[in-house]
């Protein structure tokens, strides 16, 4: 009896056994699940669609066949996982209409299933609203419009990045209102434009498409439509209230409680993103006496940030301004400012080279020093050529302007500005009074002088040593203007002939 039973717990041992090393090969086969809701996706964008697997002979491949446009796998199982997840991509065709995507998975034993995923491609949207600030890293797509319908900040800790080509477009808005793009201390903007695409800021009353570089309805004197550009970091400032320095302040152009206008501190290598081939029309609002938005305001910008190739056209207050801080711009150009082209304030300790102003309204550069206790080694101004125009003023200097200045290019006169004596009264004022050991070198002027009028009643302030009058052709100082061809409206509407 005992023998018997032992024989026969040996056939349910080895019987066991058998079952065992046979159920993956005798499994089931597989089981592929799609997803229930229908995926809806723009004409030529791509979208991740996710699909359940259960394999339980072990996971093999996947295969995928798409209708209205392509599909990849982009993730799945691990060779021999019984379950798990496929991810696949799927890419829209550029006609709109039903989609869909069919995931075939085999198993080690060559069994298949499959589950097919419905998709919608709709029309591409080409104008896009912006109602809240960027609260996460967001990208603004090349061939597309964006609406500001407000103030919009990038937020501390997130990067908007701006394709070539991008046009964003402002609201109209004035005082609290105004719309305007703020990059908050923290904030990235990555807005990389080429000499075929730039990025354009402009009004939401120009009628420019993407593609396009000069406005078809607007006139590049027409300004206040909309806001600005503001940038502001953690680089040192030099301000003080009340005779207090402080080392953040909030910036000129908003409302004074909007924690978003924050600016200054101690990072003087802060990084607030990349800013190439750019051109800003049309702004400047105003929200309230003597605070006005710029057509691009730095505040605080720290040098490890990248600003090349910036256009300035038709900006009421101010082109650039600089508040403090560190940065670099090259490739500059402003074009009919109502007020000043130039402006720079509270010990900015950066470098702007290879730029053009056209008619500014008041002066061609005005040039401020320290606010508070703090001082820099002072910023510097080189290779500019200035068509004047109407202008107020070619330099205004304060006692303390803590600039050096070298190879700047004076032409285009209006002979009715320089008869009115505007610019020789405050043209180059505060020169001699500058004691803090910065200098200017060779200006150069192509000028018709009125009767009685000398070179040195337009440079006040003891310049004459330092410029020289040169014929038209002549001069050997100033921009290279190869910089802003095809890609700047000024070039493209001959202003720089």
């Amino acid at each position: 009896m005992k023998k018997h039973l032992m024989i026969l717990l040996a056939a349910i041992l080895s019987s066991s056994i058998i079952l065992s090393s046979c159920s993956k090969d005798e499994a089931e086969a597989p089981t592929v699940t799609a997803p229930t809701a229908t995926t809806e996706v723009e004409e030529g964008l791509a979208t991740d669609v996710t699909f359940s697997v259960s394999v339980l002979g072990g996971y093999a491949s996947g295969a995928v066949a798409a209708q209205g446009g392509t599909a990849a796998i982009k993730t799945e199982p691990a060779d021999g996982a019984t379950s798990g997840n496929v991810v696949v991509t799927f890419t829209a065709s550029n006609t709109p209409g039903a989609a869909s995507v069919t995931l075939t998975v085999t198993d080690e034993n060559q069994k298949t299933h499959n589950a097919t995923a419905l998709l919608t491609v709709k029309e591409e949207v080409l104008i896009i609203p912006v109602n809240g600030n960027i609260t996460s890293n967001t990208t603004w797509k090349t061939g597309k419009t964006y609406i500001l319908k407000s103030r919009i900040a990038v937020m501390d800790g997130v990067t908007l990045t701006i394709e070539p080509g991008v046009v964003v477009k402002g609201e109209a808005g004035n005082a609290a209102n105004a719309t305007a793009l703020i990059v908050a201390q923290g904030g990235v903007l990555e807005a990389s434009g080429t000499p075929s695409q730039p990025i354009i800021f402009t009004s939401i009353a120009d009628n420019i498409q993407p593609g396009q570089i000069e406005s078809p309805n607007l006139d590049p004197s027409l300004n206040g439509l909309w806001g600005g550009l503001i940038v502001l970091g953690k680089a040192p400032i030099s301000y003080a209230k009340d005779g207090v320095d402080a080392a953040t302040t909030n910036i000129e152009g908003i409302p004074a409680n909007d924690p978003n206008g924050i600016y200054g501190g101690d990072v003087s290598d802060d990084y607030s993103g990349t800013l190439k081939y750019i051109s800003v029309r049309h702004g400047g609002t105003n929200i309230g006496e003597g605070n006005e938005i710029n057509g691009l305001t730095l505040g605080g910008v720290g040098s490890a940030t990248v600003i090349e190739n910036i256009e300035i056209v038709s900006n009421q207050d101010d082109g650039i301004e600089w508040f403090g801080g560190t940065v670099n711009v090259k490739n500059a150009i402003v074009w009919n400012t109502g007020d000043d082209a130039i402006d720079t304030d509270q010990a900015w300790a950066g470098k702007v080279e290879n730029i053009v102003v056209i008619n500014p309204g008041d002066k061609c550069f005005e040039l401020d020093g320290p606010e508070g206790s703090y001082t820099s080694t002072g910023h510097t101004i080189k290779d500019a050529t200035v068509f004047v125009g109407k202008a107020g003023g070619l330099i205004d200097y304060d006692d303390n302007t803590d600039v050096n200045m070298s190879n700047i290019y004076f032409l285009d006169f209006d002979s009715e500005t320089l008869e009115d004596d505007g610019i020789a009264i405050s043209g180059y004022s505060g020169y001699q009074a500058n004691t803090n050991g910065f200098a200017s070198s060779a200006f150069e002027v192509t000028v018709t002088l009125p009767t009685g009028v000398a070179l040195t009643d337009i440079f006040t302030g003891g310049s004459d040593a330092i410029t020289t009058e040169v014929s038209a052709g002549a001069a050997t100082v100033g921009a290279d203007l190869t910089k802003f061809a095809n890609w700047s409206w000024a070039a493209v509407a001959g202003e720089l002939d």
